[in-house]
C-alpha cells in the first residue's frame, strides 16, 4: 500500500532505526543491569529470530490493520461519535494502547499464546536487542486481536500507523538497559513505561513476570493493579526458569520452541 510506503518505510522506519542506534549506544555507556552474555552472539541470534516477524509486520500485519481501518465506516468511537479530530486521535490512541495491554496479558495467561511469547522472555539479558526478539507466530496471532481494537477504536489508517510508530519506539525504550536517574524515572513512570518498570516484567520470578504488561502508558497497569516498582534492578534475574542454559539460546532452537512438546 502506498500509505505504508510513504509513512512507515520512508519516515517511521528510519526514525525507529535512529532510536535503536541511540539507545544501543547509550545503554552501553550507562548500564542499568550487568550483561551476562556475549553481545555479538545475542545480536546474531535475536536478529535471526526477528527476521520472519519483521517480514510479517511489514507485509501482513500493517497491511491488514490499514485495510481494516480503511474499510471500517460504521464501528468504533471515531464513527459513532462526532468528535473533534484531536479528541478522536487521543481516544483512538488510548484504545489501541489498551488493546495491546490486554493482548500482552493474554500472551501470559493463555498456554497456546505463551508458547510463542516465551521466546521473547528467554533472553537472559534485557536490552534494546530483546525488543526485536519476538516469534513470528506471535505476530500472526496479534493480527486478529489488535485488528479487533482497530475496529473498536474506529482509527483511521494514518492514526493506526502513527500509533505503530510510537508502539515500536516505546518497545525499544522500555526494553533498553539504559540507566536513568531514579528520581526522573519515577516521574516518567506516572505516565509511560520505563526500563526499570519493564525489567521487573522480565524477571524469572513469576509474581514479577505477571506484572507491568503495559506498552506505552503505565496507567493500564495501575488501573488493573498489575503495576510493580521499587525493585532493585541488581537483584532481578532476567529470563525464564525453564530456559537458563545459554547453549540452548540459538536461533534454530528459539524458532522451533513453540512447536515442541513441553510436557
Amino acid at each position: 500500500m502506498g500509505l505504508i510506503n510513504r509513512f512507515f518505510d520512508k519516515k517511521a522506519a528510519p526514525l525507529l532505526m535512529a532510536v535503536f542506534v541511540i539507545l544501543f549506544i547509550a545503554e552501553r555507556r550507562r548500564k542499568l543491569r550487568k550483561p551476562t552474555q556475549i553481545l555479538i552472539k545475542r545480536i546474531i541470534t535475536n536478529l535471526i529470530v526477528a527476521a520472519p516477524a519483521f517480514g510479517l509486520l511489514r507485509f501482513v500485519f500493517l497491511p491488514a490493520m490499514i485495510k481494516i481501518a480503511l474499510r471500517n465506516k460504521r464501528y468504533g468511537i471515531g464513527h459513532i461519535f462526532p468528535l473533534p479530530p484531536f479528541i478522536r486521535l487521543i481516544c483512538s490512541f488510548l484504545i489501541l494502547d489498551y488493546g495491546n495491554y490486554l493482548w500482552h496479558v493474554l500472551n501470559h495467561r493463555v498456554p497456546l499464546l505463551w508458547r510463542f511469547h516465551v521466546v521473547h522472555h528467554t533472553d537472559l539479558d534485557l536490552d534494546t536487542l530483546t525488543a526485536f526478539r519476538f516469534h513470528f507466530g506471535e505476530m500472526i496471532g496479534s493480527v486478529f486481536f489488535r485488528g479487533l481494537f482497530v475496529l473498536i477504536s474506529g482509527a483511521t489508517a494514518k492514526e493506526v500507523l502513527a500509533y505503530e510508530l510510537f508502539f515500536e519506539g516505546a518497545t525499544q525504550f522500555h526494553h533498553s538497559n539504559l540507566k536513568i536517574s531514579k528520581r526522573f524515572e519515577t516521574v516518567m513512570n506516572r505516565l509511560i513505561v520505563t526500563p526499570r518498570m519493564h525489567g521487573i516484567h522480565h524477571s524469572v520470578n513469576k509474581n514479577e513476570t505477571d506484572s507491568n504488561y503495559a506498552v506505552i502508558f503505565s496507567f493500564w497497569d495501575r488501573l488493573h493493579q498489575t503495576f510493580r516498582l521499587h525493585h532493585d534492578q541488581k537483584e532481578i534475574i532476567i529470563g525464564v526458569p525453564e530456559y537458563r542454559d545459554v547453549k540452548q539460546m540459538t536461533a534454530r532452537f528459539l524458532l522451533a520452541m513453540p512447536f515442541k512438546n513441553r510436557s
